[in-house]
């Protein structure tokens, strides 16, 4: 049996805190590790002892095993878990911690080999009767070999990374035309997210739910599956809301359902020699046919929810396997006894992105940070008010996940728990998340993997403004604020309004208004007139009754931008002058600006070329995704002001544009 002290966690952020917490229970040390960008981050604080392992870039930090390694060494740790991203299901890395005497809280490397690449997996599988979807998975990558099996597999199709995961080097190809440059594309994300360009092709099946089975397997001979989760719900083919039971198996049908997708997934596991937790991720058609798609070898984002409904740990789980132990729970139909009468658990990941812009990663300081105390809910995270989001790692920054005796309470829990918390500063998919939980194909249960393609632009077009009013009063109020004054304390009325001109996210409001004594004021704005009585009026929050019922503000200001807090959405009020001829639209003055923060990893032009509308320009890569830039007409290059490998700031000029005559 394994004996050890003290375990490194190889990881960042919520997922490094979450280990923290089972380690130290359980008695063990905890040692961190740091990129310079996380210098100051909790994980670090928190640590017992935390070593810097290089610059922020994950290839010069998280990524580099010899810092990793020379960091358990100089630590003196004597195990090593890998959290989830990074380096958790590279096989390389397992089998450096382990000729280094240290201790692997996580799969043999062999497993890890077998399933590390999706193609070998898929061979693999069909090897031992798992139902795979049907696709091409051979050596042969040349394009006219991808071309002509894609022609005998049929479209639509999935074009998919054999290396990694989260939707990197993963597109969806709808037509023969469209697959070279989608193969490029996918090709050339793989091989910056993975070290490899191998990809694979597969029958695009339509509007599946993506369903995982939780397994885990000791040395002992024991392999049990904790039931299912529901992941379909997704933007970019990553996750965004996983919860379990899946609604697909409610009705007589289910119970059965469950077991044979277990079965499955124990085969699964036993046909690799499988140790420590895996998860066997698959889609399920509307007659509840099943495929395989991949195993992750690691613990995934979502494991909460299946600690909620069996009530069990499994980061002490794995812990106890690496120690050479038995399952704590070896007989499998207790464990789905634990499942099925858990109620049911809902996670949503909160993420640094901009849904109104095709959920485009966001970066930049945490002005403040508020998650609201919220019964039966667990909130996972490493955030906190002056805490920076960087562009060099994953958006996810938060997990909320409700449990409650039912889908519907759990449902309820978790959209309060949305709604009381506050996130200023970077732009986030809170209020989308809460939509989306409030939407009524989600509320009943149906939601697939489309969901968000379908529904994406209603919900966004659903999600409630602020008043032109508020965001004129807003303003006027912490303009007083600024100058020493209280705005309760004004006791007469004045004679006239005041004019406020300003910009709420970019869209400009003009506003009158006057205090009409008693911490009353009257506020005209788009021919609307209120009268807002003041509470409560500060720095950092507001709150005011109106015709309409009581508002209540989270404020929180940075130069002259005030980020407004109300209800699941933050708001940007500003001076319109100020913020003149930086938004995004300049492209289309010929103007293309870096829409994030992240780095240049292709330029396709230069000086005095000629593009077509809709030529690609440039890619940036921000949190782990490619995003490129395309012509927004028919021009000539006249500038090009960054080069390849440049790291650039949001709204940094790339290039200008001389529109064809």
């Amino acid at each position: 049996m394994a004996d050890f002290k003290s375990i490194l966690i190889a990881n960042r952020g919520e997922i490094a805190l979450r280990v923290m917490r089972t380690a130290r229970r359980m008695g063990y040390q905890v040692v961190a590790v740091y990129s310079d960008a996380d210098a100051n981050a909790p994980h670090v604080r928190l640590a017992d002892k935390a070593l810097r392992i290089g610059g922020p870039r994950p290839a010069d930090s998280y990524l580099d095993v010899d810092a990793i390694l020379s960091a358990a060494r100089d630590s003196g740790a004597e195990a090593v878990h890998p959290g989830y991203g990074f380096l958790a299901e590279n096989a390389g890395f397992a089998e450096r911690v382990i000729d280094a005497g240290l201790v692997w809280i996580g799969p043999p490397p062999s497993a890890m080999h077998a399933m590390g690449d999706k193609a070998e997996a898929k061979r693999l599988m069909r090897a031992a009767g798992v139902p795979c979807v049907p696709g091409y998975d051979g050596d042969d990558q040349s394009e006219a070999t991808l071309l002509r099996e894609a022609q005998g597999i049929g479209y639509p199709l999935m074009i998919k990374a054999t290396a990694g995961g989260g939707g990197r080097g993963m597109r969806l190809v709808e037509s023969a035309a469209a697959l070279p440059a989608a193969l490029a594309s996918a090709k050339s994300e793989a091989e910056a997210a993975f070290g490899a360009a191998t990809v694979l092709l597969e029958k695009a099946v339509v509007e599946p739910r993506h369903v995982e089975i939780q397994v885990f397997a000791d040395d002992h001979g024991h392999v049990v599956h904790l039931g299912e989760r529901d992941c379909s719900v997704q933007r970019r083919h990553q996750k965004l809301i996983e919860e379990a039971p899946s609604p697909a198996f409610a009705g007589s049908d289910g119970h059965h359902l469950r077991r044979r997708m277990g079965e499955m997934a124990v085969a699964a596991a036993r046909a690799i020699k499988y140790r420590g937790a895996g998860t066997i991720e698959c889609l399920l058609d509307a007659r509840h046919n099943f495929y395989f798609m991949e195993m992750n070898t690691r613990l995934q984002v979502e494991h909460p929810v299946t600690e909620a409904l069996t009530g069990l740990d499994l980061v002490e789980w794995q812990i106890r396997v690496a120690r050479g132990e038995a399952l704590p729970i070896t007989a499998q139909e207790e464990i789905l006894t634990r499942f099925e009468s858990g109620g049911h658990a809902i996670e949503v990941r909160l993420a640094a992105e901009d849904p109104a812009r095709g959920f485009l990663p966001q970066s930049g300081p945490v002005l403040a940070w508020r998650a609201g105390p919220s019964a039966g809910v667990r909130i996972d995270h490493a955030l906190e008010s002056g805490a920076e989001v960087s562009p060099f790692y994953d958006s996810m920054v938060a997990k909320f996940i409700a449990h409650g005796p039912d889908r519907a309470s759990a449902r309820a829990r978790l959209v309060g728990a949305l709604t009381d918390a506050r996130l200023l500063g970077v732009r986030t998919n809170q209020a989308f998340l809460a939509a989306t939980l409030d939407h009524p194909e989600f509320a009943a249960g149906r939601a697939t993997t489309g969901y968000v393609g379908r529904h994406a632009e209603s919900l966004l077009a659903g999600l409630d403004a602020l008043p032109p009013t508020l965001a004129g009063l807003v303003a006027y109020l912490v303009r007083a604020l600024r100058h020493g004054h209280d705005p309760r304390a004004v006791l007469l009325p004045l004679a006239w309004p005041a004019l406020v001109a300003v910009a709420v996210d970019g869209v400009a409001v003009k506003a009158q208004v006057q205090a009409l004594g008693g911490a009353r004021y009257r506020v005209r704005a788009d021919e609307a007139e209120i009268v807002y009585s003041l509470i409560d009026c500060a720095a950092d929050r507001m709150r005011f009754d109106s015709p309409a019922g009581r508002v209540e503000l989270t404020l929180a200001t940075k130069g002259a931008a005030i980020h407004v807090g109300h209800k699941a959405q933050q708001f940007v009020i500003e001076d319109r002058s100020l913020a003149a001829g930086t938004a995004a639209g300049g492209a289309a003055a010929g103007l293309v600006r870096a829409p994030m923060s992240g780095r240049i990893v292709a330029l396709y032009v230069q000086e005095g070329q000629r593009v077509e509308k809709g030529a690609q320009l440039v890619v940036l890569e921000a949190m782990k995704m490619e995003h490129p830039a395309a012509a927004p007409m028919a021009a000539t290059v006249r500038k090009v002001l960054v080069q390849h490998g440049a790291q650039v700031g949001a709204g940094t000029l790339l290039i200008e544009l001389e529109p064809a005559a």
